[in-house]
């Protein structure tokens, strides 16, 4: 019976810090290229030097006196609850945990593994101080517990997969007379989707993978929970963080259209090599059949360059190259939206298009959809309707209202092409500009380069500069401070909510905000 209180102060313990431990294992796709084990070598200091170390002096104070050893465990647990609690109270949550089947599983896996090593030292060490030690040292070494769990399951999850790729499979099969188009690309893959599935819409009936869903799992729930016999056109977006991952995307819906968006640096880190990425991206294009068509981008000399094994129709859009099969001009921007003229081969008319989306990139992911729905056989005058009626992608360069202030909302981005775009959209309002930004992610050994020439490119287009997490914004601020910007105009911040207190003291008569690459809390400095 003495044990009862100190066991269950001991497990609220381990479900207050798992919660933790297991978002920070889902931000990192379940160590998906090794991609959670990368993030907690890289973050060693945070990992060990917490709260915890406390009980190093009272195992120390314990084995000199005698007292009442498993009532003390007790209370210094208790004592660390408070200050867990407390501080997941004032922490930022960006992206909570989420409590899938999947957590639950590892939850039930660590709640064994626990309890095992419990079990076994009351049997086996005849010593409480021992025991409360090896309790601690787990507890304590809780990110690798939570790898262990992690393996221990890959089992079981395989298992899970296979039922719910039987069942997706199942599903797709009985469904003949519906097309996927595939969609992929560094960056870009989510608004294009969400452009795309507007524009076909006026017409068919095109079903997208939400949010971000762009993973075997994300796909495979799409398609046994939302798409219907109703449905003409099924979008699978597709990211891959290595060499392979789209190819074993397309096997699974496998895609008579795609489109990629743009090739870039992102996540270089696990791919390795820009020229992976590359091939990667280009898995999906020669997964096509030849009667399939895929749209590429003219202006992108890594689409331009490569040399695949293509069966399919490829369309070409583009803005800088004439040479496009779709190829917009006289592109307009104002904090209302963007008009262009577009032009498609083979047809000597010029149409006018307006959309209240925002950026660059916004007319690429417009071009590449008016390239398909036109071969689709979507009306030119449906096609200008549509692109009027396209809805603002959330964080994605979406203009809000901000108290008396306007709002750039661009926190999902965080690649170094799509940054300098928004920078653009930013530096064409009028009125005092600040950029919120907490800097890049997955850039490998590039990161330092391109955050210090992201700080040198923003130097004469924005007004005042918030950097989110000193040392992973230093380069922007070596950057700014280079091309002569003002240092008494960058501001060095911990969280976004205290940027969002600081833009209250330096907007002027009329300001806008660009938030970027609000990194997930993984990225959190303290």
């Amino acid at each position: 019976m003495e044990y009862i209180v100190p066991i269950c102060v001991y497990f609220i313990y381990f479900f207050v810090k798992s919660s933790k431990t297991l978002q920070y294992l889902q931000q990192n796709r379940y160590n998906r290229g090794n991609k959670y084990i990368k993030y907690i070598n890289s973050h060693l200091k945070h990992t060990f030097l917490n709260a915890e170390i406390l009980f190093i002096p009272l195992f120390i104070i314990l084995y000199y006196i005698d007292s009442d050893i498993i009532y003390g465990f007790a209370c210094i647990y208790a004592l660390l609850l408070g200050i867990k609690v407390y501080t997941l109270r004032v922490e930022q949550k960006k992206l909570p945990l989420k409590y899938t089947f999947r957590i639950i599983r590892l939850y039930i896996t660590l709640i064994l593994i626990y309890s095992s090593i419990m079990i076994l030292g009351y049997y086996f060490i005849d010593n409480d101080l021992i025991l409360g030690f090896i309790l601690w040292l787990f507890m304590y070494l809780d990110h690798y517990v939570v790898i262990l769990a992690n393996i221990i399951n890959i089992p079981a999850e395989k298992l899970v997969g296979l039922y719910y790729k039987s069942k997706a499979l199942k599903k797709l099969k009985s469904m003949s007379n519906m097309k996927v188009i595939g969609i992929t690309g560094s960056y870009g893959k989510t608004s294009s989707k969400n452009i795309l599935s507007d524009i076909l819409n006026i017409k068919y009936n095109a079903m997208p993978t939400p949010k971000n869903f762009n993973t075997p799992y994300g796909l495979m729930m799409t398609i046994n929970n939302n798409l219907d016999k109703f449905n003409d056109y099924f979008i699978a977006e597709m990211g891959a963080c290595k060499t392979g991952e789209i190819k074993e995307l397309c096997d699974l819906v496998h895609p008579t259209y795609g489109i990629l968006t743009k090739i870039g640096v992102a996540h270089l880190e696990t791919f390795g090599s820009i020229e992976n990425i590359q091939k990667t991206k280009f898995e999906l294009i020669e997964s096509l059949p030849s009667d399939g068509v895929g749209v590429l981008n003219i202006d992108d000399p890594m689409q331009v360059n490569y040399n695949g094994n293509f069966k399919c129709n490829i369309l070409w859009i583009g803005i800088e190259n004439k040479d496009a099969d779709v190829y917009a001009s006289n592109i307009k921007l104002s904090k209302d939206g963007t008009s262009f003229k577009v032009k498609f081969k083979g047809d000597k008319k010029s149409y006018e298009f307006t959309t209240k989306l925002l950026g660059k990139a916004n007319i690429y992911n417009i071009l590449a959809g008016l390239a398909l729905g036109n071969y689709l056989g979507i009306s030119k005058e449906m096609l200008i309707q549509a692109v009027k009626m396209v809805k603002p992608v959330e964080h994605r360069l979406e203009l809000k209202k901000y108290y008396d202030m306007y709002l750039i909302d661009d926190a999902y981005n965080a690649n170094p092409d799509g940054c300098n775009m928004a920078i653009d959209v930013l530096n064409m309002m009028p009125g005092k500009k600040i950029v919120i930004s907490s800097g890049m992610i997955e850039l490998g050994d590039l990161s330092d380069e391109i955050h210090y020439n992201y700080g040198k490119y923003i130097s004469d287009k924005v007004d005042e500069v918030i950097l989110i997490g000193k040392e992973q914004t230093s380069k922007i601020k070596a950057g700014l401070i280079d091309s002569k910007f003002k240092n008494d105009n960058i501001h060095v911040l911990n969280n976004v909510l205290d940027a969002f207190n600081l833009v209250h003291e330096l907007k002027g008569k009329e300001t806008y905000i660009l938030l970027q690459s609000d990194l997930p809390d993984i990225f959190n400095e303290k």
